[in-house]
């Protein structure tokens, strides 16, 4: 028996399925084109509903954005969060795991397009820079900085000024993010995600640990 196909078009679908393609039909316009460059008409053509429709989910182009975020982002550092505070674990491998599982989750996704869009277009847009660092990379930054505390307070990494050495960790990231998806479609040389990762924790790990733990 050949399976059968849902043939149902976008714009007849269940009512509250359509906010969801919207988010997705924006997210993805939104890495294509910046927030600048997207048109309110256009995400609601690629979500197949008109603009009027849109208008009664989302007041405007930020309140879209808003929501991309905190649909889309916030539900992966939600899950590391839990992860960081529940998972019965040592802080070395906790420290591995969190960098790693940012990449596969969101730096070698569409997702890491977001950060490139506010950091291109903060200039213009500061509000949506501020609101981004206050819902996404403050509490993100937390999170690392709470790992570190842990570890410190379990006497597996050294004593160091854990707010500001969480910045000095999440640099090297952010510029492999950068990286991939500002040079990924070009012929400079690429760099492998995992060996740069590996080398980052590597490195991190022997300045923060305690003598003889680095190769546990």
């Amino acid at each position: 028996m050949q399976p059968i196909k849902h043939t149902q078009p976008r714009w007849e679908r269940r009512k509250e399925a359509r906010p969801g393609e919207l988010l997705e039909a924006a997210l993805e316009l939104f890495v294509e084109r910046g927030f600048a460059a997207t048109r309110l008409e256009d995400v609601a053509k690629k979500a197949g509903v008109s603009k009027g429709t849109l208008y009664l989910y989302f007041s405007g182009k930020e309140e879209l954005f808003k929501a991309v975020v905190r649909e889309t982002l916030l539900p992966k550092l939600e899950a590391a969060e839990d992860i960081v505070k529940n998972k019965m674990a040592d802080s070395i491998e906790l420290f591995r795991y969190i960098i790693h599982g940012w990449w596969e989750q969101i730096g070698n996704t569409r997702l890491a397009g977001l950060s490139k869009l506010v950091l291109s277009e903060s200039g213009n847009f500061p509000e949506l820079a501020e609101f981004y660092h206050k819902e996404f990379i403050s509490r993100g930054m937390t999170m690392i900085a709470g790992l570190l505390e842990r570890g410190m307070a379990q006497g597996e990494f050294r004593r160091v000024d854990s707010h500001h050495i969480t910045q000095v960790i999440i640099a090297p990231v952010m510029m492999l993010m950068m990286w991939k998806h500002s040079f990924g479609a070009s012929k400079i040389e690429p760099i492998s995600p995992e060996v740069y990762l590996n080398s980052m924790v590597d490195l991190c790990l022997h300045g923060l640990v305690q003598e003889g733990k680095a190769n546990k």
